[in-house]
């Protein structure tokens, strides 16, 4: 069991409307923390006085300070910023056990955009955006909200911005449609925006519509079905796949080969996710089986707790995350049980046979 302690932590001389925006309206940011950490928070004037257990109060005491730190730039600070506060928290706790060299610097990594500054969430977007600003090749694995397509966005839009590269290229298989997009009207962009709606809105919120409009026109950005990539070698460009789980197998090789000098590639998806007709095996499954020892890709993995919307989001991918184990586990234990009635049933035959000779 653990020891329970009390801490101190103090912010002399801070002003009243900092401390407004700490607490929150009716204290609710404090009793968000206390909720979620299991702790007993006791305010007065400038001193808080932390209950609970050593890592609880660690952990709530860390969030004071971030919310003292987010108070001296921003007045009203949303119940939503303080659930991403405690989650990020508790995944930064569990990415300590993690090299050292890769977390070097990981508290400076940031995008900057037309738009401004985009600062990853928890230690995971963090070494998720260093692996691909750092790496020719990067994979974001996890399920919706995580933040793997929008940091991808971003982190290509930065580059662009600094000419790292001279081009960003959004893939994304259409699925839907089988990739035969000939019957639909319109021409190839009309045809395909549907499916790259989600890459389109993260581009407008960076860049803002005109530009986005104007370096597609010159085609700087590019946006295109996966089909399209075929016979293509793709030179200073930053290519995105998007819903890679949608693949297959040769789509995917075919995706990675792509790659031609001064340019690198995201490929995110979620492998419990897949829309491909049944039977048919997701290219981005094997590409991480096939890939794992290439020591020059890195893969980085998402989990519910990584997700960045609203928290009932959260708890949604926590609970057809349970429930998918649940039926894998069922699935586990009827496909046993069959096997002991074969086995049976086969033993059985045997002594009939033997009792007949």
């Amino acid at each position: 069991m653990t020891a329970a302690i009390r801490r101190t932590v103090t912010f002399p001389e801070i002003q009243l409307e900092r401390l407004k925006s700490m607490l929150g309206a009716y204290n609710g940011h404090l009793k968000q923390i206390e909720q979620r950490l299991d702790v007993k928070i006791t305010h007065r004037g400038d001193a808080f006085y932390l209950d609970g257990d050593i890592e609880a109060v660690e952990r709530a005491e860390a969030l004071l300070q971030r919310l003292y730190q987010e108070s001296e730039i921003s007045s009203q600070i949303s119940a939503d910023v303080i659930h991403l506060m405690i989650q990020g928290s508790q995944t930064d706790r569990e990415l300590m056990d993690d090299s050292e060299q890769e977390h070097t610097g990981l508290d400076s990594v940031w995008l900057q955009t037309r738009k401004g500054r985009i600062n990853p969430r928890g230690a995971n977007q963090k070494r998720y955006v260093q692996r691909i600003l750092q790496s020719d090749i990067s994979f974001g694995i996890g399920p919706a909200g995580t933040g793997k397509t929008y940091l991808a966005v971003a982190a290509a839009v930065d580059m662009l911005e600094r000419n790292e590269i001279q081009r960003i290229l959004l893939v994304r298989p259409a699925v839907e449609a089988g990739e035969k997009l000939g019957f639909l009207p319109g021409d190839l962009t009309q045809k395909i925006d549907p499916y790259l709606r989600p890459l389109y809105d993260a581009l407008y919120e960076m860049l803002g519509f005109e530009k986005v409009a104007k370096l597609i026109e010159r085609q700087v950005i590019e946006v295109a079905p996966l089909a399209y990539m075929r016979g293509r070698t793709l030179n200073h460009s930053f290519v995105i796949l998007d819903e890679a789980q949608n693949t297959t197998p040769e789509q995917m090789k075919m995706f990675l080969t792509r790659l031609g000098f001064g340019s690198r590639a995201v490929i995110t998806g979620d492998v419990t996710q897949v829309d491909l007709p049944r039977g048919q095996q997701s290219g981005l499954a094997q590409a991480l089986r096939v890939l794992e020892n290439v020591h020059e890709i890195h893969i980085t993995r998402f989990h519910s707790r990584d997700v960045v919307r609203h928290q009932l989001v959260q708890k949604i991918v926590e609970a057809y995350e349970g429930w998918d184990n649940e039926q894998q586990r069922l699935s586990a234990e009827a496909r046993a049980e069959r096997k002991a009635k074969q086995e049976a049933l086969i033993a059985e035959n045997d002594e009939k046979a033997d009792a007949q000779h």
